[in-house]
C-alpha cells in the first residue's frame, strides 16, 4: 500500500517522496483514513512507530480542503506536546510534510523568548506546537486565541500526565470550540488515559500499535551486574568500542548527567549532557552536535529525551536502571529507528535488582548478561584513583533537582506493590499505585503547584511544571 492509496493528496505524497518515505508504517495505515473522514481518534503506539505522520499528514490535508484565513494570534490546529524536544521535532516535520501545501507551522515552549513566541503568532498560524505552560501563559497575555481551533492532537498523553499536566490540559480544554476533531496518542493505555480521552474526545476510534510491553524486536538487549562505584569505568571501556557509532547514556537525575560527561571527558571522550537545567540553547546545540556526529556520546535524562529522534543511533546504555519500567522501553526504542538494528546495554547495581525485575516482568523479555570485559579491573582502578575522592557516589535527585535517599539494596522478596524507598513508581491523575510508596492523589498545593513525577507518584492535583517540559 502506498501513502497514495490511503487518501492523501499529490503535494502531501511528494513530500513525503522527498524524504524518502513512500511504504506508510502500520500506525499511519490504521490512523489516516480515520483521520481523513475527520473522526476522534486515540491511538496507542510507542516512539519510533511513525505516529507524528500519522497525525500531522492528514490535518494538513483537512486544513488545504478547508482553507480559511487565519485571524491574529489564531491558530487552526494545536498540537500539545509534553517536552520541548518533542515539540520542536514534531514542528520540523511538520513543516516538511507541509512544504508544498502552504502551511504556516510555530511553535511556542518554555527556554525561548515571549518576545519571539508573540511575534511568530502576531499574524495567526496554521499549526501551532506548544508545551502547555508557555501557551498558557500566551493565551493569559492574550498572545494566543484558541477561538478558531479545528483540530486538538495531545501527543504523549501519559508523559503529560506524568508530569503534572493534566489541569493545564483541562484549562486549555475548556478554551476550545466544542465542534472540533480530537486525537489523543499514547504509549500506554492507562486507565487514567482512558478517563481523560473518554472527557476530551467524542466517539473515537482506538487504533493499537506495538504496545509499551513489546519492545522492539531489534534491539539486542543486555545487562551487566557491576557495583555503583565502577560503572564508569564501565561505560568508558564500551563506549571505546569501535561499534559504537553513536549512543545515548541515560541517568535517572540532571546531577548524575552532568556528572558522567564530566566522568567521560576526564577519560578523553567527549559527550554532551540535555536535560531541565540545560538552557534552549544549550539543548539544542547538543542535539545538533550528536546528529551531526561531531559528539558521538549523549547523556540524557527521561523527560529531555522524549522527542529526541535521531537515525544511527547504534547504541543505548542504561547508566542508572529507570525506576519506572515503562521508561526502559523509551530509552530503548531510540535506537533500532527506520528498520535498522540497535544494542541496549543495562548497568544493574545491586540497589537497582528490583528494576530490572520489574522491567523484565513488563518486557518478558530477559536480557543476556554480559561478563566483565577483559582487563575491567584493572582500568576501574585506575580511573578511581584518578577521580576526586567522593566523585563515585551519585546522588538521587529527581528531576526537579530535590534530594533523594538511594533505593535500599533488595534480594529478598518483597509484598507486592511494594517498592524499595526512593522507588515508587510516578502515577497519572487518581493517585498512586495501590499499595506503592507513591503521595496520594489530590495532594497538589493549592492552584495546581504540587510536584509533578520523578519517583514519587503522582498527584491528582497537578504539578509544577518541569523545566524540561516548557
Amino acid at each position: 500500500m502506498t501513502f497514495a492509496q490511503l487518501g492523501l493528496a499529490e503535494p502531501l505524497v511528494r513530500a513525503l517522496e522527498a524524504k524518502g518515505y513512500t511504504t506508510p508504517t502500520p500506525i499511519q495505515k490504521q490512523s489516516i483514513p480515520i483521520l481523513l473522514e475527520g473522526g476522534d481518534l486515540l491511538g496507542i503506539a510507542q516512539t519510533g512507530t511513525g505516529k507524528t505522520a500519522a497525525f500531522v499528514l492528514p490535518s494538513i490535508q483537512h486544513l488545504v480542503n478547508n482553507e480559511k484565513r487565519v485571524l491574529p494570534t489564531h491558530c487552526r490546529m494545536l498540537v500539545l506536546a509534553p517536552t520541548r524536544e518533542l515539540a520542536s521535532q514534531i514542528a520540523e516535520s511538520a513543516r516538511d510534510y507541509g512544504k508544498f501545501s502552504k502551511m504556516s507551522v510555530a511553535t511556542v515552549f518554555g527556554g525561548t523568548s515571549i518576545n519571539k513566541n508573540r511575534q511568530d503568532m502576531a499574524r495567526g498560524v496554521d499549526i501551532l506546537v506548544a508545551t502547555p505552560g508557555r501557551l498558557l501563559d500566551l493565551i493569559e497575555q492574550r498572545f494566543v486565541s484558541l477561538a478558531m481551533l479545528e483540530i486538538l492532537v495531545l501527543d504523549e498523553a501519559d508523559q503529560m500526565l506524568d508530569l503534572g499536566f493534566i489541569h493545564a490540559l483541562r484549562k486549555i480544554v475548556r478554551m476550545l470550540p466544542k465542534q472540533r476533531q480530537t486525537l489523543f496518542f499514547s504509549a500506554t493505555m492507562l486507565n487514567a488515559i482512558r478517563e481523560l480521552a473518554n472527557q476530551f474526545l467524542n466517539d473515537p476510534q482506538t487504533v493499537k500499535v506495538a504496545p509499551v510491553s513489546t519492545t522492539a524486536e531489534r534491539v539486542e538487549q543486555k545487562v551487566v551486574f557491576i557495583n555503583q562505584g565502577e560503572k564508569q569505568a564501565m561505560l568508558t571501556i564500551l563506549l571505546r568500542d569501535e561499534a559504537v557509532d553513536r549512543a545515548l547514556v541515560f541517568t535517572r537525575t540532571k546531577h548524575g548527567a552532568d556528572r558522567v560527561v564530566k566522568l567521560l571527558a576526564a577519560n578523553g571522550i567527549e559527550s554532551n549532557a540535555i536535560h531541565g537545567n540545560k538552557s534552549q540553547p544549550q539543548r539544542e546545540r547538543a542535539l545538533a552536535e550528536f546528529k551531526s556526529g561531531k559528539a558521538k556520546v549523549l547523556v540524557a535524562t527521561d523527560i529531555a529525551a522524549r522527542g529526541i529522534d535521531v537515525s544511527g543511533v547504534s547504541h543505548v546504555f542504561n547508566f542508572e536502571l529507570p525506576n519506572v519500567p515503562e521508561q526502559y522501553v523509551h530509552r530503548i526504542g531510540r535506537t533500532a529507528r527506520a528498520g535498522a538494528s540497535g544494542i541496549a546495554i543495562s548497568f544493574c547495581a545491586d540497589d537497582e535488582r528490583s528494576y530490572l525485575r520489574d522491567i523484565e516482568k513488563l518486557t518478558r523479555v530477559k536480557p543476556e548478561m554480559l561478563p566483565l570485559p577483559e582487563g575491567f579491573m584493572a582500568e576501574a582502578a585506575r580511573i578511581k584513583a584518578a577521580r576526586p575522592a567522593g566523585s563515585d557516589t551519585f546522588e538521587r535527585r529527581d528531576e526537579s533537582g530535590r534530594h533523594r535517599a538511594p533505593p535500599k539494596a533488595t534480594h529478598a522478596a518483597r509484598p507486592t506493590g511494594e517498592r524499595p524507598a526512593g522507588g515508587a513508581r510516578p502515577f497519572n491523575a487518581g493517585g498512586g499505585r495501590p499499595g506503592g510508596q507513591g503521595r496520594p492523589g489530590g495532594q497538589g498545593r493549592p492552584g495546581g503547584q504540587g510536584r509533578p513525577g520523578g519517583g514519587r507518584g503522582q498527584q491528582g492535583g497537578g504539578g509544577r511544571r518541569s523545566p524540561a517540559a516548557g
